[in-house]
């Protein structure tokens, strides 16, 4: 289907060194976007993406910028627009976290979380509309939160404050940028596969079974590459009416109020019948 093609397109996505934006990056060329890598100086993309964009064959370019620079964002957005070309679809993916309890949390995490969380998502998609505006450019902002920027949880103060706070921007940015043609939606992971757990300092080895226990998609993390595809979508022409959307990408697990399946009886080959012949989903809830 032609309407998830991006040819033609070039493709911003932040935080694109490695994890979820390295795979929105393949992902974008493999549907035939031109992609801008963002990362923070010093930082390299992996050869593995790297070799991945080759094997696309299509122009990518890697440029760097500290998001944590707000007042530089306007500029950065400008060189990639006048020496590069016009940006069609913009991905903020790049975001910072820090566990902890909320009487860790000092002044300067709490800054940096939101400068890189939330002003560089704001700063950075106004940028990018304005230009668009003036080239009459009916482009794509997408922005990668988190479930945590629908639900709270325990350790990550900051990061849901940043992350509810993103989610609220880009339905405020989808509210005055859609009558330009320009839309503005979020993608709402999970827990994604990226090695995420050597940053933290919980108990691993108790806590990923547990969690997995809540994930009612087979108790699996997505990979990255699950995330890429949802992203790709909101940037082609299949998903040209939609905006201000948030697309939850969790297997599950906010779709549930409290985890029960462990402690409901297994199911039999016979259709709508268990092994206890009386039993209802309301009962002893």
């Amino acid at each position: 289907m032609t309407g998830f093609r991006l040819d033609g397109r070039r493709a911003l996505i932040t935080g694109a060194a490695g994890g979820i934006g390295a795979a929105i990056a393949i992902a974008m060329a493999d549907a035939g976007a031109d992609p801008v890598l963002a990362a923070r100086p010093g930082v390299h993309p992996s050869p593995a993406p790297a070799a991945a964009l080759a094997a696309t064959r299509a122009s990518w370019t890697l440029v760097r910028h500290d998001l944590a620079d707000t007042d530089g964002l306007a500029g950065f957005i400008d060189s990639i627009w006048d020496q590069i070309g016009p940006i069609h679809v913009l991905v903020n993916n790049a975001g910072v976290a820090e566990l902890g309890g909320f009487d860790t949390v000092d002044v300067a995490t709490w800054r940096r979380t939101m400068a890189v969380d939330v002003d560089a998502v704001f700063f950075l998609s106004q940028r990018v509309a304005q230009r668009m505006i003036s080239e009459d450019i009916a482009g794509r902002i997408i922005v990668v939160t988190s479930k945590n920027g629908l639900v709270a949880e325990p350790g990550l103060v900051a990061y849901n404050a940043a992350k509810g706070a993103a989610e609220l921007t880009a339905k405020s940015l989808a509210l005055e940028l859609g009558p330009y043609g320009i839309t503005v939606n979020t993608v709402c992971p999970g827990i994604v596969d990226t090695g995420f757990a050597a940053g933290f300092g919980l108990d691993w080895e108790r806590f990923l079974p547990y969690y997995r226990e809540h994930i009612p998609l087979q108790g699996r993390f997505a990979s990255p590459e699950e995330i890429a595809g949802p992203v790709v979508f909101l940037a082609s022409d299949a998903a040209s009416y939609m905006t201000g959307a948030s697309l939850v990408i969790d297997g599950g697990v906010l779709a549930q109020q409290v985890p029960r399946l462990q402690f409901m009886p297994p199911r039999t080959a016979e259709p709508g019948r268990t092994t206890e012949e009386s039993w209802s989903p309301d009962e002893g809830s």
